[in-house]
């Protein structure tokens, strides 16, 4: 046995989520078994999808259970194993974070290579973050040279991941917004976005329009809400959506109204489509050869924003739910902090 903490899942937020939504626990974590490893953490990611699994309806994912520890991508190193695929001191990504150590089958575990990329990378540009920014506009709205893309919530992981990815693959014109000025800056100033707009400075139909005067072609929906309905007024004929995330509405206690304006969807002959990453696995050999190498070239950068401690857990979670992280929110993990 090891003894470890982990973050579980107190009580169901009802709104937004609190201090008091999480607990501490300390536990024993048994040793592995034939065809088992276990990890000790040292970094995790927290992401927004995490929100919607503290509430317990039906979905693509099962809730998290009250009392029982949460989940989510994290990086590791392997302390003990029972399997022949890992050996002790192996690097690997899995989906046990929120804790110090993780018991893992062996095939729940992807061995990464530290010496070709920062570990934090395989959370983030190189890992789901990334191929769900790629295949979004690559599957999901099929980006043509040309077009003009807006994307919403464009300084965080997906979303700053999103922009670049449009301009790399030929967009003509890539927009963004954000929620500060020093994250438009960020956009235009370091990740090449030719326009952006801070979406508390107006209306964001208003500003959409300005920055995109001949209409929107594709759309990368993180946000939903008032965005979504900005860029269905945006779009021209034939645009299309893809619609990740609506972080807008995740706290929400009542229903959140739908955009007024879908009947634009008939007459524009537009296309709102969700999707999920886990669908587009088949794209990932594909996502991580060109994202390899646009990051070699130096054609793509990343930010990531960092916390310390798994206690602080629940605090990175919670500012990044606020719009407190540029590019990815990370937490750095050690068994005793």
């Amino acid at each position: 046995m090891t003894a470890g903490r982990e973050i579980r899942l107190a009580a169901r937020p009802v709104g937004w989520p609190t201090a008091e939504t999480f607990e501490l626990a300390t536990v024993e974590v048994p040793a592995p078994t034939d065809g088992q490893v276990l990890v000790r953490n040292t970094l995790m990611s927290v992401d927004p999808y995490m929100r919607g699994r503290m509430n317990d309806v039906e979905s693509y994912v099962p809730p998290f259970e009250v009392g029982g520890p949460l989940e989510g991508g994290a990086i590791g190193e392997v302390v003990e194993s029972r399997s022949p695929r890992y050996s002790v001191g192996d690097t690997v990504l899995h989906g046990l974070g929120w804790r110090d150590y993780a018991l893992l089958d062996a095939g729940s575990a992807v061995r990464v290579d530290p010496t070709a990329a920062p570990v934090s990378a395989y959370l983030g540009i190189l890992g789901m973050t990334g191929l769900t920014a790629y295949a979004g506009l690559v599957a999901v709205a099929q980006l043509k040279q040309g077009e003009t893309a807006f994307v919403s919530g464009a300084a965080g992981a997906v979303g700053s991941a999103a922009g670049q990815f449009a301009r790399l693959l030929g967009a003509g014109r890539v927009i963004g917004s954000a929620g500060t000025a020093a994250k438009v800056a960020y956009l235009t100033d370091e990740l090449g976005f030719d326009a952006a707009f801070d979406y508390h400075d107006g209306p964001v139909a208003r500003q959409l329009r300005a920055a995109a005067p001949d209409g929107i072609d594709v759309y990368f929906d993180n946000v939903g809400g008032e965005h979504l309905e900005a860029a269905i007024g945006s779009m021209n004929r034939f645009g299309r959506a893809a619609i990740c995330g609506m972080i807008s509405g995740y706290n929400d206690t009542e229903p959140t109204p739908g955009p007024r304006n879908l009947a634009r969807l008939i007459g524009w002959r537009l296309t709102l489509r969700g999707f999920l990453v886990r669908d587009h696995g088949d794209l990932r050999a594909e996502f991580v050869e060109r994202a390899g190498r646009w990051l070699a070239d130096g054609e793509l950068s990343y930010r990531e924003t960092f916390v310390d401690g798994l206690p602080n857990a629940p605090v990175a979670f919670l500012d990044m739910m606020r719009g407190g992280n540029i590019g990815k929110m990370l937490v750095r993990l050690s068994t005793s902090g």
